[in-house]
């Protein structure tokens, strides 16, 4: 391995440190849940899921969980238009 990939590694030691340096804009995912997995979107600040509980409490385990693992790395949601 040559100096500059050692760098590069170290570098990226560091980034990982310093969550407010990644800001999440936009994803799409599956979460392997207990019963079954579930399509998850992350867009303008908001998650959406595909699990029943989702639909009627804009939360869910699923998305509750992705916050958490992200916390620090998402931004605020978008102001809903009147």
């Amino acid at each position: 391995m040559d100096y500059g990939m050692i760098g590069k590694i170290q570098k990226a030691k560091h980034y990982t440190e310093e969550r407010d340096r990644f800001q999440f804009k936009k994803f799409e995912l599956t979460f392997v849940g207990d019963n079954n997995p579930h399509e998850i979107q992350f867009e303008n600040g908001v998650f959406r899921c595909d699990c029943d509980f989702y639909v009627s409490h804009d939360h869910c385990a699923h998305t509750m969980a992705l916050e958490n693992i992200l916390k620090g790395m998402l931004p605020e949601p978008a102001a809903e238009e009147a």
